[in-house]
Formats: structure tokens, sequence, C-alpha cells
């Protein structure tokens, strides 16, 4: 009993802060390249750096991760340990269930899809250019059709609609 409740304290998450979104998408990128489970959330407000983007780590990688994110000129503000229990991590994808519709919604870009025949309805959100493009290119078209926005848009807007995409998908 006395290994699992070691076990349980040294398994604690932490997460990663950065100045800068464009930062937290490239270190999550960079690590989980190098095998690393990580995921990008959203950090409670009082922990927050600059940015609305955090990388939660298991904290018994910190010491490799933050190498590997120093060794590949990543800038990150620094690793701050997470209770589950005192701070919420708050996840990117939101779904709301409307009904007929489902919305899933990403930082500040929505998707909306039919339920019953998965035609994406409405893509809203966001203030980045390339927003009016991903619009004509996904509505009207089934999730299994559709181009991840990902392949389409180059800006955080499409990054984070691609986020929505796929928990969509997996819906």
């Amino acid at each position: 009993m006395k290994f699992r409740k070691e076990k349980e304290e040294f398994n604690e998450g932490g997460i990663v802060l950065f100045k800068e979104v464009s930062h937290a998408i490239r270190g999550e990128k960079v690590v989980r390249g190098k095998g690393y489970e990580v995921k990008l959330v959203a950090p409670p407000p009082e922990l927050r750096m600059g940015c609305d983007l955090a990388l939660e780590i298991n904290l018994v990688e910190q010491a490799g991760i933050e190498r590997l994110l120093k060794n590949t000129k990543t800038p990150y503000v620094k690793v701050v340990p997470v209770k589950k229990e005192t701070s919420e991590l708050l996840e990117i994808v939101l779904i709301t269930d409307f009904g007929e519709w489902i919305m899933a919604k990403a930082g500040n870009m929505k998707l909306t899809f039919a339920k019953e025949s998965r035609r994406i309805v409405n893509i809203s959100g966001g203030g980045c250019p390339d927003i009016p493009y991903l619009h004509a290119q996904l509505v009207g078209k089934t999730l299994a059709e559709a181009p991840r926005p990902r392949e389409l848009g180059y800006t955080l807007c499409a990054m984070m609609l691609d986020r929505a995409f796929v928990r969509c998908l997996n819906i």
C-alpha cells in the first residue's frame, strides 16, 4: 500500500506555461514528437503568464521535457505542479448539445454539425483572416468528407478549429 501512495504522488501532473500561443503550439509539437504524452490545456486564470494555452505534462518527465524545450529553443516561462483538487485545468474543446445539433468550441472557434446527417452547418468565431475560407470549405460537407482545418489554414484559428473538428469526429 505504501508503494501505491508514493507512486500516486510521484505521478502528479504539472503544466508548462508559455507567454505566447505560438510557443505553446510549438512546445506541444516538439514534446509530442519525442513520444511524451502531453495535452494542450487552458491554464486556470491565476496561473496564466500571458498565454491562454499551457501544456499538461506528467511531472515525472519534467526534466526531460524542459531539456527538450531548451534544446529546441522553444521558449517557455516555467513548469508549475498542479493538483486536480486545487486548480481546475480547462479542456480546450467544449461540447454543447443543442438537440438537433452539436457545437464544439475550441478557443474562440466553433464548429456546429447536425447530429443525424453529421453535416457541418456552421463555422464561427475567431478573428483570423482565413475564417471565411475555412467556412466556405467546410460548411455543407459531412464530417467524414470535409478536409481537416489544419490542412487548409495557417493561423491559430485554423488550429483551434482543427481541435474542435477532431473532437466532433470522435462523437
